[in-house]
């Protein structure tokens, strides 16, 4: 697995961030009196209700796709970290990639001083695992 792939549950995480800010935003406006809404066509009041109620409801849509997306990649990742064999790269794996530390974080929780040292270790042993692409011939 690459680092790319690994790291989907984290960047589908902050998009869901996104949208729950987009969502608190789109509520305030839809009880306030004067909207300010980025991205919104400039309209009367009526449809400025309307079209911020239709947007509340595809942004909510869009936040539960992003949910139900992001509990299939937390089980792939898991799946894949438990098959790891080696117990501490279990761990960094889970620590980086379900908990999002850095690798600061990642070294003390593990019992080192030196963030390097997750780092390289992690990265050794996705160089080992990855498998090389095909090339065309």
């Amino acid at each position: 697995m690459t680092k790319k792939e690994l790291s989907q549950l984290y960047y589908l995480n902050h998009e869901i961030e996104q949208e729950r800010r987009r969502l608190r935003e789109l509520e305030a406006a839809a009880t306030s009196v004067s909207p300010k809404i980025t991205g919104l066509p400039h309209i009367n009041k009526i449809s400025d209700k309307t079209a911020i109620a239709a947007q509340i409801a595809d942004c909510r849509a869009v936040i539960e796709a992003k949910l139900k997306l992001s509990v299939v990649e937390y089980n792939r990742l898991n799946r894949f970290i438990a098959s790891v064999d080696d117990s501490l790269m279990r761990q960094i794996l889970s620590l980086r990639y379900i908990n999002g530390f850095s690798w600061q974080k990642i070294a003390f929780a593990i019992g080192e001083h030196d963030e390097s040292y997750p780092r390289k270790k992690h990265n050794h042993f996705l160089k080992l695992t990855e498998i090389p692409e095909q090339k065309n011939l």
